[in-house]
């Protein structure tokens, strides 16, 4: 846990140490009275808190902040709707790579009983946000949307990004070019654009979804020869994204 994360209400409240975050804070750090640790509000600042006192199994603490939370990247990803087990760790990792918004979206091949996980009804997804921006020691907490099919996802995508940015869906079926050359010479996105980058599920685009995608102004990009799951396809999407624009330096 590299930053324990509270919304506003939590901040000012004592914390129990049955809490996860009580839990790491008194049995991992092996903070006592006096001790601080790095805390930071959910969407804003990040700063130092401080321990007044454990007792009756509460930490109560007091929380100075200090500088404003990293802002998210200028990169939104589509991803068709994967294993529940894949989907834990891919939200986990893309939100450590601090990506702005995660469109979850059924796909023609993708598996329909994916779809009625109750991973986001229980909150487990947002969890996995949560711990992504924990282990990236920040605060904002990527926004997570669901939807039905490719079309509906991509219009609520435009409304998202604005009129400025970059569209690519990864495609090892014929790709019109590699991932990394979407980024050379005049294919380079402005410094304020957003990168919109879709991933399919585990059997990929169909014919007709390429065709949807190539008219919504997505270039389709290769990463290789080799097949990769979702997961995998995702994190390292995001972190050549990230690596081209310059924003993991």
């Amino acid at each position: 846990m590299n930053i324990a994360l509270f919304n506003e209400s939590e901040i000012t409240s004592p914390l129990s140490v049955k809490d996860e975050r009580g839990e790491h804070i008194v049995k991992v750090l092996h903070k006592k009275e006096g001790d601080t640790f790095k805390a930071g509000i959910i969407g804003g600042m990040v700063g130092t808190a401080t321990i007044n006192k454990i007792e009756n199994n509460l930490i109560s603490f007091s929380f100075s902040p200090e500088t404003a939370g990293l802002e998210p990247q200028p990169l939104i990803m589509i991803i068709g709707f994967p294993r529940p087990i894949q989907l834990k760790r891919l939200l986990r990792d893309i939100a450590a790579l601090g990506v702005k918004e995660v469109h979850l979206t059924g796909t023609e091949l993708g598996e329909k009983s994916y779809m009625q996980s109750n991973l986001v009804e229980h909150g487990t997804a947002y969890k996995m946000l949560l711990d992504g921006t924990v282990q990236a020691g920040t605060t904002s907490v990527p926004e997570l949307f669901l939807h039905t099919n490719l079309n509906e996802c991509l219009e609520a995508v435009k409304k998202s990004a604005g009129e400025v940015f970059q569209a690519l869906a990864l495609d090892n079926i014929n790709p019109a070019c590699n991932l990394t050359e979407a980024f050379r010479d005049d294919r380079k996105p402005s410094d304020e654009a957003i990168t919109i980058a879709a991933i399919g599920s585990e059997r990929g685009w169909t014919d007709r979804e390429r065709r949807t995608l190539e008219e919504a102004g997505f270039v389709r990009c290769g990463m290789g020869k080799r097949i990769m799951r979702t997961e995998t396809a995702a994190t390292v999407a995001a972190s050549v994204i990230l690596a081209e624009r310059g924003l993991l330096c």
